[in-house]
């Protein structure tokens, strides 16, 4: 249980050293994407099935984001091309 602890918080704390290393902008465009998306689900009940023009809008900002960040997004860039 101890080590579970001490586990978890190494992770916190790792994550906040990652989080005050990455730039503004970087940081600025994560918030632009999860407010976007947040927008996205508010508007669905089921599944969410976002707009071409929100998978777009979405795709453009990611690309702002650290690349180890992106995979983290219910639509990639990659989507936009299917």
């Amino acid at each position: 249980m101890a080590l579970r602890l001490l586990y978890l918080a190494f992770l916190k704390i790792s994550g906040w050293m990652a989080l005050l290393a990455r730039s503004k902008a970087s940081k600025n465009a994560e918030i632009l994407v999860l407010r976007h998306q947040l927008a996205v689900l508010r508007r669905q009940v089921a599944r969410p099935q976002p707009l071409w023009a929100d998978r777009a809008v979405i795709a453009a900002l990611a690309g702002l984001r650290p690349k180890a960040l992106r995979g983290h997004l219910f639509v990639t860039p990659g989507t936009v091309l299917r």
